[in-house]
């Protein structure tokens, strides 16, 4: 492992942020909030991260006040007044200790499946009602539904800040219903909502525009994107890097601050020709900051295979590359899952050079909070 790890521990500054490190937690999705309330096993799952020096916090996903936006058991909303209150909590101790936190927006789209709270009865909604390519699951969504779902993120954004969150996330990754608009397998609409790639993004850049409006010009929004989905590893929205840079120039005029750019391995590169993974051809295409993620601290596959023992678990999973990759301006923060998830005081041991330490993931801890 390097000895030098300076970049991780360099403060970072947009608008009215201010971390006092590079590394976030990335949202995972716990499934530990009954009735769809933040408890205080939430709030202290957290703070506890926070107090552990991670500079930023994005929750799990939390969805926006749409009778469709939720597809899981047990996932926090983020609207109402239980859910806020909860939330507030969790907001108040993560500042208590010093810590920053965005919540993430989200809307699942399709991947909905009736039986699912608040109302049982209601399908998933979609730009084509699609989930995946060639088959109609849900409903196709009217522009009146789009409208409406506009307004909730841009509503969900406001009741962040006013709460005292540090910033949002806007989830649009991984074949949710910002990326089924993103994504032309899903969206085969004929409006102005489908064809192009730009009119394929104009349901961001509503929603994006929409929650700048409601929060002003210094509270920061980022915007998490993604090629791959979880309905298809391989799709991508961009096949080159002038496609990425047409994906990219309409959603910074928007007013995305921060594109948090999700891939499974951070180490791989985008395209053919050059090292730079996605988050850091996202930087050179815009000058904009971009968060990286993907597997760091971990040295299993995004979907199976064996967990190497704890000193491997830190030193192999690319703590090296991630510092010269940062050293090299390649992307201005790292996000850090499940390594987190296992360990709070991962970053700690980290910057200690305590590997040996370190909790190595276990697949039983997504059943645990902690």
């Amino acid at each position: 492992m390097s000895a030098n790890l300076g970049p991780l521990f360099e403060p970072f500054e947009i608008k009215s942020l201010k971390l006092a490190n590079r590394v976030a937690m990335a949202p995972m999705t716990r499934n530990f909030s009954p009735g769809n309330v933040p408890t205080d096993d939430v709030v202290a799952y957290y703070k506890r991260r926070a107090e552990n020096g991670v500079g930023l916090l994005i929750t799990e996903g939390t969805t926006v006040n749409h009778i469709a936006a939720n597809g899981y058991q047990n996932v926090p909303f983020f609207h109402g007044e239980k859910a806020l209150a909860g939330w507030k909590k969790v907001v108040d101790a993560v500042h208590e200790v010093g810590g920053k936190i965005f919540p993430q927006l989200w809307h699942v789209g399709a991947v909905r499946k009736e039986g699912i709270e608040p109302d049982p009865s209601v399908p998933g909604y979609a730009p084509s009602g699609m989930n995946r390519p060639g088959k109609v699951v849900c409903k196709v969504m009217t522009k009146q539904d789009i409208q409406d779902v506009v307004r909730a993120f841009a509503d969900a954004a406001a009741d962040a800040k006013a709460i005292g969150f540090d910033g949002v996330e806007v989830h649009g990754a991984h074949g949710y219903l910002i990326d089924q608009f993103f994504w032309e397998g899903t969206n085969q609409r004929d409006d102005e909502y489908g064809g192009s790639m730009l009119n394929r993004q104009r349901f961001a850049i509503e929603i994006i525009e929409a929650i700048r409006e409601k929060v002003g010009p210094d509270f920061p929004i980022m915007l998490r994107f993604s090629q791959w989905k979880m309905q298809d590893y391989d799709a991508r929205l961009a096949q080159t890097p002038e496609e990425l840079e047409a994906f990219l120039r309409p959603l910074v005029d928007a007013g995305v601050d921060i594109f948090h750019a999700s891939t499974r391995r951070f180490w791989e590169p985008e395209f053919e020709g050059s090292n730079l993974n996605l988050a850091g051809w996202v930087k050179k295409i815009t000058g904009m900051p971009t968060m990286s993620v993907g597997s760091v601290g971990l040295t299993e596959d995004f979907i199976a295979g064996t967990f190497a023992s704890k000193q491997e678990a830190v030193s192999e999973a690319g703590i090296d590359e991630l510092v010269e990759r940062m050293n090299n301006d390649e992307f201005d923060l790292i996000a850090v899952g499940r390594a987190l998830l296992q360990d709070p005081e991962w970053l700690v041991k980290v910057k200690e050079g305590r590997s040996a330490e370190v909790e190595p993931f276990r697949k039983a801890s997504l059943g645990e909070l902690y």
